[in-house]
C-alpha cells in the first residue's frame, strides 16, 4: 500500500462511520468478511476490495460516496503545476498525526533526512544523529503511520538487500487562518501516482 493510503487509512475507518451509519457499517464490514476474509481496517488499507464492496451496495453511487468522504479528509488543491500539487487536511485526526511527529524533534529529522533522498535506516539513523535503539522506534511508528515508503534496495558487501525509505512529502506548510490551523503537504509525485485513494480524490 502506498504511503498517502496508510496515512489517509487512519481517518478513513471513522469518516467512513460517522457518514453512512452504523448499521450500513456494519452491513459492509460483514461483506468484506464474507467475501475477502478481512475486516474494514484491512479493506482500508487494500482500498480496491472496499471500493468493489461499495459498489455492490451503491451501484454507480458508490464514487460520489467515496469523493464526498474523501473530501472530509484530504483536499488537492488546483495548481498549474502538475508536478507540485498541494494537498489540505481537512480531518482534524490526521493534522494531529502530522503535527506530533513534526513536534517530535527525532522524527522532525528523520523526515528531514529523506525528503527528496531515499536511504537506508542506518544511514538516516548516521545523518539525523539518533541513536539506534530509539530511532529504530521512531522510523517504524513513521512507517506505521504512512509517512515514510520504501524505495528501492541497496544491495550490501554480503550481498543481503536492505530497503531504502523516503518521505512521503516533500513540504509541509502549517498556517492559521481564521483562527484555524491549516495544515497542508506537498506529495511526493510517486506517493501521489502509487495512491489508490488519491486516484479517486483526483477524478
Amino acid at each position: 500500500m502506498s504511503g498517502l493510503d496508510a496515512l489517509i487509512a487512519k481517518s478513513l475507518k471513522l469518516i467512513v462511520k460517522d457518514n453512512l451509519g452504523d448499521v450500513t457499517f456494519e452491513k459492509i464490514e460483514n461483506r468484506l468478511f464474507e467475501k475477502y476474509g478481512i475486516g474494514f481496517t484491512q479493506a482500508v488499507e487494500d482500498f480496491g476490495k472496499l471500493d468493489f464492496v461499495l459498489r455492490e451496495f451503491f451501484g454507480g453511487g458508490a464514487e460520489g460516496i467515496e469523493k464526498k468522504i474523501l473530501d472530509k479528509i484530504v483536499v488537492m488543491e488546483e495548481s498549474k503545476d502538475a508536478e507540485k500539487q498541494w494537498i489540505t487536511l481537512e480531518d482534524s485526526r490526521l493534522m494531529e498525526l502530522i503535527l506530533r511527529s513534526l513536534g517530535d524533534e527525532d522524527k522532525k529529522n528523520i523526515l528531514n533526512t529523506v525528503m527528496g533522498e531515499p536511504k537506508i535506516i542506518s544511514d538516516i539513523l548516521e545523518t539525523s544523529n539518533i541513536p539506534q535503539t530509539s530511532g529504530y522506534r521512531k522510523i517504524n511508528s513513521l512507517i506505521d503511520d504512512g509517512m515514510l515508503l520504501p524505495k528501492g534496495y541497496v544491495t550490501t558487501h554480503d550481498g543481503k538487500k536492505v530497503t531504502k525509505y523516503q518521505a512521503i512529502f516533500e513540504n509541509v506548510s502549517i498556517s492559521i487562518e481564521k483562527n484555524k490551523i491549516v495544515v497542508k503537504i506537498l506529495p511526493t509525485k510517486e506517493s501521489v501516482n502509487e495512491s489508490r485513494i488519491m486516484q479517486i480524490v483526483c477524478s
